[in-house]
């Protein structure tokens, strides 16, 4: 018997049968990880970075989930940062960066070749150095022959699962430098907006009241084209491509406005459309078939987009809307930068999870990332 995705999302045992290896217990951590390692960071040493002052810049080195603590911390500290928040993803720091810098390599399990090689060029070039990974890893020894702080990370899951224990320690310390405002007080904000959108998202929530099975059921058979409406929103819509690919084994095309507006906006009139250049019309199904896998436009929605972007966001929603692409939004809520990233990113953490078990893909594995690395060897 075939099973519809709305099944296999409301019969709690089917969802429980379809996430064998308990993602969805792990994205339910995230309040967890922002208190736990917000005390860890507490108890961590970071003398040797603070006494070097203000950096020139702070240049996040990472891949994948934990590359994405980076693109985290550059989102919260926003365009009006005190210094330059990049977030590098390659063996390789770029050739600018030198002694005045200050470089915070993050990996999960403490083992990403990329991240190793740029940490050990860090050290090369006399780059203060923080670094966040595994105990006991490759980069925990790195640290300590470089005198460097280390904050240890206890995995509780993959990589992508582990954002905010990954995140924390950075946004800390950009707090600690004067380089963002993001106290205790709005950590712990942070994490309740986490338990929040858990409680509305939790497995035995139906998808009728569920935001996430919603989205979730609204995803499958589409082809999703994710905007951020800010730079803000456009991390997210980054995490948001990312964890369609590694939970749901789905592709997705990401963007940010007004850039989307400039290029990916043409599709609008591609073959993925169900009509071409507007104007609703009543196909003929069997001259003018609809697309097997058609677009569906979701918008990350942020209250703090530039007036011409909202302009730009609701014509976007029009323009699909009149060629018979369905259109998703989903607001950003909270009162600072990491609260309304906080609340869409675990919205969209929950969805990803749910959409996998719905189209009966197990969320957990990664198969093909660990025969690439054994061919690569």
């Amino acid at each position: 018997m075939t099973l519809a995705p709305q099944d296999r999302l409301d019969d709690l045992a089917l969802l429980e049968a379809g996430d064998p290896g308990g993602v969805l217990r792990q994205v339910a951590s995230a309040a967890a990880q922002v208190r736990t390692l917000a005390r860890v960071t507490a108890d961590t040493d970071l003398g040797p970075v603070l006494s070097a002052g203000r950096p020139r810049s702070i240049v996040v080195a990472g891949m994948g989930g934990s590359g994405m603590a980076g693109e985290v911390l550059a989102a919260v500290c926003g365009p009006g940062a005190a210094l330059p928040v990049v977030s590098h993803h390659d063996y390789r720091l770029p050739g600018w960066v030198g002694a005045a810098d200050l470089v915070i390599a993050v990996s999960c399990s403490g083992q990403t070749e990329e991240t190793l090689s740029a940490t050990e060029e860090a050290v090369r070039r006399g780059c203060p150095l923080l670094a966040v990974g595994q105990a006991g890893s490759a980069l925990a020894l790195i640290a300590e022959q470089a005198r460097a702080p280390f904050i240890p990370v206890e995995p509780a899951g993959m990589p992508r699962v582990m954002l905010w224990s990954l995140a924390v320690p950075l946004m800390v310390i950009a707090d600690l430098l004067g380089v963002a405002d993001i106290p205790a007080a709005g950590l712990e904000a942070a994490a309740a907006d986490l338990e929040r959108v858990s409680h509305l998202c939790r497995p035995d929530s139906e998808s009728f009241v569920n935001p996430a099975k919603t989205l979730a059921l609204e995803l499958a058979g589409t082809l999703p084209m994710i905007w951020g409406s800010s730079p803000l929103t456009g991390v997210a819509a980054t995490r948001f491509g990312g964890q369609l690919n590694e939970n749901a084994k789905y592709p997705a095309i990401t963007g940010v406005l007004p850039e989307a507006n400039h290029n990916q906006v043409v599709a609008f009139d591609g073959p993925f459309a169900p009509w071409p250049a507007g104007g609703e019309v009543v196909l003929d199904e069997e001259k003018d078939p609809r697309p097997p896998v058609p677009l569906r436009l979701v918008i990350l929605r942020d209250g703090q987009e530039h007036p011409q972007v909202a302009r730009r966001r609701e014509v976007s929603a029009e323009l699909a809307a009149q060629r018979g692409i369905e259109v998703s939004e989903l607001a950003a809520d909270g009162d600072t930068p990491l609260q309304r990233l906080a609340s869409l990113i675990q919205l969209i953490d929950y969805a990803t999870v749910y959409l996998g078990i719905a189209i009966g893909v197990d969320p957990g594995p990664i198969a093909v990332i660990s025969e690439l690395k054994e061919r690569i060897v």
